[in-house]
């Protein structure tokens, strides 16, 4: 189905990004996974092409961009491709946002440049060892002592976690809780008390880094507050559409790509004498996946579109996160099954795919909780 969401100035920059993750990603994966973690240096690289950074002002380094078609455009090659290493889309899709929107002049003085660059890698630490989607049982506390804040707890499942030179951390700044009750903070490397855990052994995107961050009394100066104190509840609730859109837009490029792939498969593969395409439970499964992947991409677009126009609302984000999620769990597992035994075999790229795709149903918020936003909405 021909998309007509992108225009001339998406489409050549596709093309820049589909040549860099060709030839400077792609090559690495099989190290990456195996040291768990991607080179640092790939930020500064994306950068100089324009992958990193481009929604950043020009007067901090940045491509001036502001268009969220440019990031979906990076989101799609890199899940098409099942290349995930760097945390580019955590960068553009996540972090960016947060510093554009609330940080003062000084800070996106300080900040911004090498943010643009790729000199500087960033995270973003919500969760907790023991509060995931309901970010209201957050733990970590932050308090104020003279011009600084001391900040002690502990975070888990933190993307980018060791490679990050910033990371920006959620903090309670009000014992006696409440939506008031929260404020973000930027903690630096090196800063004393500030200590990385594990670099966390998980089923699937073993390139990506994902870490346990420490924080046992660390001072952090007044001047890394982030946005208005008391007001991290709302700023989170903010910026978290973006992020649910980056996650909707990568799981149908990548149900997507392993669709075509399979349907090739299905058409060389043979059993009892013909291709196992030919059969009709076959071809009536590819339809209705082939189906419902191309309705899911109308909708994303739609929504990219909204979103492009400042006009997406949570609620759309939420339908988006949830539906497109889950119907590339339904994808991948059908088409590992389709490719029987060998689908079970690591040197094929839907085997990989199928254990990639199982946390888009729980990061950036579980299904369980994108269906009681919408339904919340609807008044029940």
């Amino acid at each position: 189905m021909e998309r007509d969401v992108f225009e001339a100035d998406h489409r050549a920059f596709r093309e820049v990004v589909r040549d860099f993750v060709t030839r400077e990603m792609a090559p690495h994966m099989e190290r990456w996974e195996k040291a768990g973690i991607a080179d640092r240096e790939i930020f500064a690289a994306a950068a100089k092409v324009g992958l990193v950074g481009f929604n950043v002002p020009e007067e901090f380094g940045g491509g001036g961009v502001d268009d969220f078609r440019f990031n979906a455009i990076v989101a799609e090659e890199l899940a098409a491709s099942d290349v995930h290493g760097p945390g580019f889309t955590l960068h553009n899709d996540v972090v960016a946002p947060y510093l554009l929107k609330m940080a003062n002049d000084e800070q996106k003085a300080r900040w911004l440049p090498p943010f643009a660059s790729g000199e500087e890698i960033w995270a973003i630490a919500m969760t907790e060892p023991g509060t995931g989607s309901d970010l209201k049982g957050i733990a970590t506390t932050a308090v104020r002592d003279g011009d600084d804040w001391i900040i002690n707890g502990a975070k888990t499942f933190i993307s980018n976690g060791i490679n990050s030179d910033r990371v920006i951390v959620v903090a309670k700044t009000d014992p006696a809780g409440g939506s008031k009750a929260f404020t973000l903070f930027v903690v630096e490397r090196g800063m004393d008390g500030f200590t990385r855990g594990r670099n966390l052994d998980k089923m699937g995107l073993h390139a990506q880094d994902t870490a346990e961050l420490n924080f046992d009394n660390v001072r952090v100066p007044a001047a890394n507050l982030l946005g208005e104190e008391g007001r991290g509840f709302y700023q989170l609730m903010t910026n978290l559409p973006e992020e649910r859109m980056s996650i909707a837009v990568s799981a149908v490029a990548a149900s997507r790509s392993i669709l075509d792939q399979t349907i090739e498969y299905a058409k060389t593969r043979t059993a009892f004498g013909q291709p196992i395409g030919s059969f009709q439970n076959s071809r009536f499964l590819l339809a209705e996946l082939d189906t419902e992947v191309d309705i899911a991409q109308v909708f994303v677009d739609r929504c990219l579109r909204a979103l492009s126009a400042k006009e997406l609302t949570h609620v759309e984000a939420a339908k988006a996160k949830w539906w497109t999620t889950e119907l590339q769990q339904r994808v991948v597992d059908r088409c590992v099954q389709l490719h029987g035994g060998y689908g079970y075999m690591n040197e094929y790229p839907v085997a990989k795919a199928f254990v990639n795709a199982r946390i888009q149903t729980i990061y950036g918020g579980t299904t369980e909780i994108m269906k009681e936003i919408v339904g919340r909405a609807l008044g029940v």
